[in-house]
Order: C-alpha cells, then sequence, then structure tokens
C-alpha cells in the first residue's frame, strides 16, 4: 500500500489531475496489477536527489507499468472500437491481437530530463512475448511524445477523446522489441 501511494504521489506531480480522481486512480492502478502478464518497475533517487544511485533507496521519482493487452480490459475495448472505426478490423487486430499495453509512464517534473522515461520503457518492453506495444498519450508535442517516437511508436489514432477525458489523446503502437535511439546513459529502474 505504502508503494501505491508513493507511484500515485509520483502520477499527481507528473500530471496534475483534479485532486477528485486520485482515489479512482488509486483503484485502477490495483486493479491492473491483477492483469495477465503486468510488469512494473521503478527508480528510486538516493539521499542527494541523484535517480538510480547505489544504496539505500530513497523516494520512487519515476514509474512505469504495463500488461498484456486482453478483450474485456476498459482500455484495451475502447481502443479496438476506435481503431476499427477508423481504420478497419484488420488493423485493429494487427495492432492489439498480441500486445503489450503500457499503462503508465510518469517521471517526477523535478527528475526531468535525465532519461529516466526512456529507461522505464526500455526496461518495461524488455523481453515481452507479445507482437506489439501500445500506449496513450496526450495528443501535443512534448517530452513524452518525442520520447515514444525516438523508441519507435509510432501514432495509430489522434485527436481521440477517451470517455471522460478532458483533452484529445494520441494512441501510439510499436513493434517489438522496440528500437532505442542512442542516448545518454540512463538510470536502471527496479522491478517490483
Amino acid at each position: 500500500m505504502a508503494e501505491l501511494d508513493a507511484l500515485i504521489a509520483v502520477y499527481q506531480a507528473a500530471m496534475r489531475p483534479d485532486p477528485a480522481q486520485l482515489p479512482g486512480r488509486h483503484s485502477i492502478m490495483q486493479r491492473h496489477a491483477s492483469y495477465r502478464g503486468f510488469r512494473a518497475l521503478a527508480v528510486t533517487a538516493d539521499a542527494a536527489g541523484q535517480p538510480g544511485a547505489p544504496g539505500r533507496p530513497g523516494p520512487i521519482v519515476g514509474f512505469s507499468y504495463g500488461f498484456r493487452g486482453a478483450d474485456g480490459q476498459w482500455w484495451h475495448d475502447v481502443v479496438a472500437a476506435a481503431l476499427t472505426a477508423r481504420a478497419g478490423q484488420a488493423l485493429a487486430a494487427a495492432w492489439l491481437a498480441d500486445s503489450f499495453e503500457v499503462a503508465e509512464v510518469h517521471v517526477h517534473p523535478d527528475f526531468h530530463r535525465r532519461g529516466i522515461g526512456r529507461s522505464l520503457v526500455l526496461g518495461l518492453a524488455e523481453g515481452r512475448q507479445e507482437r506489439t506495444a501500445v500506449l496513450s498519450t496526450q495528443d501535443a508535442e512534448s517530452p513524452a511524445r518525442r520520447l515514444y517516437r525516438g523508441l519507435g511508436f509510432a501514432d495509430l489514432l489522434t485527436g481521440y477523446t477517451f470517455p471522460g477525458a478532458p483533452v484529445p489523446y494520441a494512441v501510439m503502437g510499436a513493434a517489438l522489441p522496440l528500437r532505442p535511439a542512442a542516448a545518454a546513459r540512463s538510470p536502471s529502474p527496479s522491478a517490483w
């Protein structure tokens, strides 16, 4: 429970959601942990505030998790319907029938631009047996969107508004294994 509270704190700092949404986010994250193929990683900071430093770990400053996509999962079903409507059943199946869904990637703003997000996504996808990886991110030119493109993700849907979402999203997909572009050394995330 303490770890989940720490993840929610990073999520809150990174995304700045309406505080009324946080209890629901907590429940969603708990449910996701029960999904088939669930994998989660976290990066902690040492007392000096450096990510991934050796020694006793400090607070969580970044995390990611994902799982095998399947019919009956809310995001999977909503995206499958939207992708089918825009591009056809064959394309939707090609991307979603054997997919690893990257559900969350968040880094505390105090730790941005240190390669943490890149390290988390690569670690999460490493060794996965699924054929594709899929995710959604706000549909804007942002560091997150550039990160995903740099790892081989391409837009599958743009301008898509999820039910209840206040802003449009882009749904992105990549073939596995990911093909990372060269970058500076990143901290190593740890599984939890």
